[in-house]
């Protein structure tokens, strides 16, 4: 493969043709959840888009290793009703971290604002669309995109870049590709409406190293997790439905199977810190395994009123738990799990080098036991403005809070740092505090998403330099 470090101008590099035809719960939160997900189905498949339904008049392309079809370096451009086709490989850093090969490129404090655009690629490290480096952003809207390739996400925002996408639809057919895609240094991502589907191993709807914000989107998994967080980086879902079938390993480092993956890999690709994942409103339905998996990072999980189904009759709701990330011994799961006017249904699940803090207020509901097979991580519960907890089994935690009331035990026992609970009584408990630090310990060429560098500083783009490092691979978003 002929790879090319250096950018060739957009005309030397775009054909221009005619455009052709190419290839529970209380009842008030039941009602209010499934009214939430009904109006955010209609709005997506409302938003759903197909090719035809994009009046192209222009068709641009590149077929050669490492290039580009359109560019903006530190300047404006703008592009609408234009078919983008990309083929070509690339490999490594600079096509993951710097934008080598992607079909659509913003760097250098660029700007790209796009409309009604139809992109494809079809080749090994080929995303779509690419917002690269702090100042550069990048605007799509009403537009069509799809990667068959390996490697190849459909948004991919790294560096610090800033990418902005209103009403699209896209879909990856390639292992390691997700739709919302992010590498090392993130950014700012923000999604409003649109339509999402990844086919391949290890290619989560979203991956991030970023700040990523989705709203009144639909998102689907057809084989990874839904969703995965990395380091100190955040997932926003506003009125969205999420949709998890992940039943495909792409690493041999956890046996568990999830719809949202909170973890730090060490690869140097995310910052070390607490990871975020907030869910307003909306869905989140998963096929196989547990909802949440949170190993090696301290982490906020935020829900409020969100329709959450597991239809894994063996899966838990949350597991804080070491995996094959970080250091043994001290890379557990730290979880703040904050719910507020939320129904959860499903077992809690701490192990021994895990803290799990669980809050519950606005009249929240817990169907589910907490660790029942006995006392082992840190676990403190606390229930408020009229939240309560119906045990499924006996539970053990090591502190609570709650009113009078509150707990029912439905014939099982609760044990409160070993001495069993008192049925209707009071109990005044303290969280443990969650520490931000991972594990120290590098986890080079198996991560849960993306490839990375081995190198753990953040990069800066290298100038003149045509060679192209080896990195480690992650198993859930970068083959």
């Amino acid at each position: 493969m002929n790879k090319k470090k250096f950018i060739v101008p957009m005309l030397a590099l775009c054909v221009v043709t005619c455009a052709t035809a190419c290839t529970q719960e209380t009842t008030n939160n039941t009602n209010t959840n499934e009214t939430t997900t009904q109006t955010t189905e209609a709005a997506t498949n409302q938003n759903k888009l197909s090719r035809s339904d994009i009046a192209i008049t222009q068709t641009l392309t590149n077929n050669n290793d490492g290039e580009h079809v359109i560019t903006a370096d530190g300047t404006s451009q703008s592009y609408s009703n234009t078919e983008v086709i990309k083929t070509g490989d690339s490999s490594g850093d600079e096509a993951d971290f710097y934008g080598e090969n992607a079909a659509i490129f913003g760097t250098n404090k660029g700007t790209l604002d796009m409309s009604s655009m139809v992109v494809d690629t079809n080749g090994a490290h080929a995303n779509g669309v690419f917002s690269y480096g702090e100042g550069t952003t990048v605007n799509i809207s009403d537009s069509y995109i799809t990667t068959a390739g390996n490697c190849s996400g459909a948004l991919m925002t790294t560096g610090g870049g800033t990418m902005n996408a209103t009403n699209v639809t896209a879909e990856t057919f390639g292992n390691s590709s997700a739709t919302i895609r992010s590498d090392r240094g993130g950014g700012d991502v923000n999604v409003n409406g649109g339509y999402f589907v990844t086919n391949g191993t290890g290619s989560p709807t979203i991956y991030s190293t970023a700040d990523i914000t989705v709203s009144n989107a639909y998102l689907e998994s057809t084989a990874s997790q839904g969703v995965v967080v990395e380091g100190k980086n955040s997932v926003a879902l506003n009125d969205a439905t999420l949709v998890a079938n992940n039943n495909k390993k792409n690493s041999n480092k956890s046996s568990f199977y999830q719809a949202v993956m909170i973890y730090q890999s060490m690869s140097g690709d995310a910052d070390e810190g607490t990871s975020s994942f907030t869910m307003n409103g909306g869905s989140l339905t998963n096929a196989n395994g547990d909802i949440f998996f949170v190993n090696n990072t301290a982490c906020e999980i935020s829900l409020s009123g969100a329709n959450i189904v597991n239809n894994d009759a063996n899966g838990v709701f949350l597991r804080a738990a070491a995996a094959g990330w970080g250091s043994s011994g001290s890379n557990g799961g730290k979880v703040n799990l904050k719910a507020t006017n939320q129904t959860i249904n499903g077992n809690l699940l701490a192990d021994d080098i895990s803290t799990l803090n669980l809050y519950m207020s606005d009249n929240s509901v817990l169907n589910g036991a907490i660790n029942p097979d006995g006392q082992t991580g840190n676990v403190y519960v606390e229930l408020t403005n009229g939240s309560t907890w119906t045990l499924t089994a006996d539970s053990y935690v090591s502190s609570l809070t709650c009113d009078a009331g509150s707990i029912n035990l439905n014939g099982h026992t609760l044990y409160v740092n070993g001495v069993a609970y008192t049925d209707g009584s009071a109990s005044s408990g303290q969280a443990t505090a969650i520490t931000s630090n991972s594990s120290s310990s590098k986890s080079h060429g198996d991560n849960a998403g993306m490839s990375s560098s081995d190198s753990s500083s953040r990069p800066t783009k290298p100038e003149g330099d045509s060679s192209s490092s080896s990195h480690s691979k992650k198993p859930s978003q970068k083959k």
